[in-house]
This record gives structure tokens, sequence and C-alpha cells, in this order.
């Protein structure tokens, strides 16, 4: 098992950045690729940004492709996703997930672990 746990979220004005945090716990991700993904209110699920298990390989939704940046620190366990220039279409519930594959997937089902997710919240 794999427990993940979310944290950076808030409520910021449009135009500033936020840094998520992604803490795995139970086992070590760093054979597995971590995906972010996003829920706004009344909308499905949308895929963010993912990464590869070494991180030397990563893809991005268009909607957020030159604002924000995934990484990884396997000696910490952590997946980080950088979020510049928010817009107010930002808004949702921002989940971390981890897949059992090494590779990035944009696809939710190829990942078998999500956290609780965290709240961030753009102004106009």
């Amino acid at each position: 098992q794999v427990q993940l746990g979310e944290s950076g979220g808030g409520l910021v004005q449009a135009g500033a950045s936020l840094r998520l945090s992604c803490v795995a716990s139970g086992r070590t991700i760093s054979n597995r690729g971590m995906g972010w993904f996003r829920q706004a209110p009344g909308k499905e699920r949308e895929f963010v940004a993912a990464i590869s298990f070494s991180g030397s390989s990563t893809t991005y939704a268009d909607s957020v492709k030159g604002r924000f940046t995934i990484s990884r620190d396997n000696a910490k366990n952590t997946v980080y996703l950088q979020m510049n220039s928010l817009k107010p279409e930002d808004t949702a519930v921002y989940y971390c997930a981890a897949s059992p594959y090494s590779n990035v997937h944009s696809n939710q089902n190829r990942y078998d672990f999500w956290g609780q997710g965290t709240q961030v919240t753009v102004s106009s």
C-alpha cells in the first residue's frame, strides 16, 4: 500500500504562485510514475501533469503547459507541482496519484493509489 498526502493548497489571487507537495508513505515511489490531477466543482477529474519514475520524462495538460512544473525527489518520497501564473480556472481540488507503471501517463486508469486532495482557490 502507498499512502499519499497532499499539501500546499490555499487561496491566492490570480497571477500568484503555489507549490503543492505530495508525500508518500508505506512504500517507496521511486519506481513509480506519478501524476497530478484536479477536479473543479461540477466537473470531472482531469489530468494536470505526470512524471516518470526517474524524473527524466514529464507531460502536461495543454491548459497548464508553460505555467506548471512537476518534479520529484525520490530520496524524500515526494512529488511537487509548482504552479505559476495561476488563473481562476485553475480553482479545483488537486490530487496526487501513484502509478504501478514507471513512465508517464495521463490516463487516470493507469494510477492505483490516490491522495485525499488539497484545495486550490484562485480569485480574480
